[in-house]
């Protein structure tokens, strides 16, 4: 029996098509090992949302042939999508695959296998080694058929691809496509297959699915109808939502999801500048006030809404006093955390070329300026909760402890073994390094 190792960069996306992909090796009886044992084939599940995402995915190709030099490498994914030329230089890859082609992902490495088996010479390996088609030619959203497998209590489950927004520093545009969406029928079966092996939480994924339904030529199925039928399953307790466009949340939207008793009350939402000015050039569809009307009509509508968000800092022109208006706005908002990120140029995006480049100094100081702000927002967050009881969906022993989150998205950790996948009542008696301690 061959064995396959997969590792995976970057979003919730890439990580449902990496569970998928496994699925398909499993299928064809192939043993799936951890990446850092020896494995016949090694899978890397590239991203390149940043500069940095590019430079990690290059270690970890370099990485597998010290680990089997014998192995076959396969990279796949953004990365590979936007830079195959690039990748093609590295001699140590042996196939190079395109996003569109994941779901064939087995036919093609054992295509490959067999040339190599028949002594087909290097130069034809060399001349084969990419399969990839233009992604902006891609109309159909490519089903991968229901994919359960999982190494965690939750699954992911991908319901689009692709965006057709286009925001200047954004490369992903190009590596996804424009919008995808998935039919009702095959996210609603691949969900109860799942409830089936005995999972209670599913997370709606996407590259941008707030756009869900829009490339729909024969119905008016938005984000919200899908949500509605997921909300009928048996068996399912609750549907977490992926990273949202603020301009989704309409009082409309709101009023529709607070009817639904299994959505979780943690929402993430793209905000990346809390400054208007900055959002113009970000080529962001809102304004920082509509933002502000956003997260009063889901504070409004869920008690205990926790919100995080996106942040970056540095842009192309963002001033000391631009800045300050969005860390005052943050300020003003209150989120639960923040990721923050310190903007880098990446090639192929319109902001890249952009006057008024900032100091990599600068972003430095404005990055731990608001991840300070995070950190205190979130210990502050997290303390209201002492001495109240939370229904915790628990995943995973660590250090003698078993952690989960609840709905809105805190981490729970008790004294407590063999809980795994289990919706308990907990009584939160503390708080520590950010979570929160518990007892039944």
């Amino acid at each position: 029996m061959k064995k396959v190792a997969f590792y995976t960069l970057g979003c919730k996306v890439n990580q449902y098509e990496t569970n998928a992909m496994i699925e398909k090796f499993i299928e064809k009886n192939y043993e799936v090992v951890d990446f850092e044992d020896i494995s016949d084939i090694y899978v890397i599940n590239t991203c390149t949302v940043t500069n940095m995402s590019d430079r990690k995915s290059r270690q970890i190709i370099r990485r597998v042939k010290q680990i089997n030099p014998k192995s076959i490498l396969i990279v796949t994914g953004c990365y590979a999508q936007v830079a195959a030329n690039e990748l093609e230089k590295i001699e140590e890859i042996d196939l190079i695959i395109g996003n569109t082609e994941k779901r064939d992902i087995v036919k093609i490495t054992e295509k490959y296998l067999s040339n190599l088996n028949k002594n087909t010479s290097v130069t034809n390996f060399n001349n084969n080694r990419i399969t990839m088609t233009d992604i902006n030619n891609q109309k159909q959203f490519v089903d991968f058929g229901i994919t359960t497998y999982t190494e965690k209590t939750r699954a992911v489950i991908k319901v689009q691809d692709g965006c057709n927004n286009f925001c200047s520093y954004c490369i992903i545009p190009y590596a996804k496509g424009r919008v995808r969406s998935r039919k009702m029928d095959s996210i609603i079966n691949e969900i109860k297959s799942i409830v089936k092996k005995g999972l209670q939480e599913v997370v709606i994924t996407g590259i941008h699915i707030a756009s869900y339904g829009v490339d729909f030529e024969d119905s008016n199925i938005r984000l919200i109808d899908l949500l509605e039928e997921i909300n009928k399953i048996d068996g399912l307790k609750r549907i977490r939502l992926g990273s949202l466009e603020p301009n989704i949340i309409t009082d409309e939207f709101v009023r529709k999801l607070k009817q639904l008793d299994k959505i979780c009350d943690h929402f993430h939402l793209s905000l990346q500048s809390g400054c208007t000015e900055t959002l113009k050039r970000m080529n962001r569809k809102y304004t920082a006030e509509d933002f502000k009307k956003v997260v009063q009509r889901l504070r409004n509508a869920f008690p205990n809404v926790a919100l995080t968000t996106d942040i970056i800092v540095g842009f192309p022109g963002e001033t000391d006093e631009e800045f300050n208006i969005t860390y005052s706005f943050l300020k003003k908002i209150n989120f639960y955390k923040m990721h923050v990120f310190k903007y880098s140029q990446r090639k192929g995006t319109r902001a890249a070329v952009m006057s008024n480049q900032v100091d990599g100094n600068i972003k430095e100081e404005r990055s731990h300026k608001l991840i300070e702000l995070s950190n205190k927002n979130e210990k502050q967050f997290l303390k209201k909760y002492i001495n109240s009881e939370l229904e915790v969906l628990f995943e995973q022993e660590e250090n003698g402890f078993t952690k989960g989150h609840t709905s809105n998205y805190m981490v729970v950790k008790i004294k407590e073994k063999d809980i795994e996948n289990k919706i308990i009542t907990v009584k939160i008696i503390d708080e520590e390094n950010l979570e929160l301690i518990g007892k039944i």
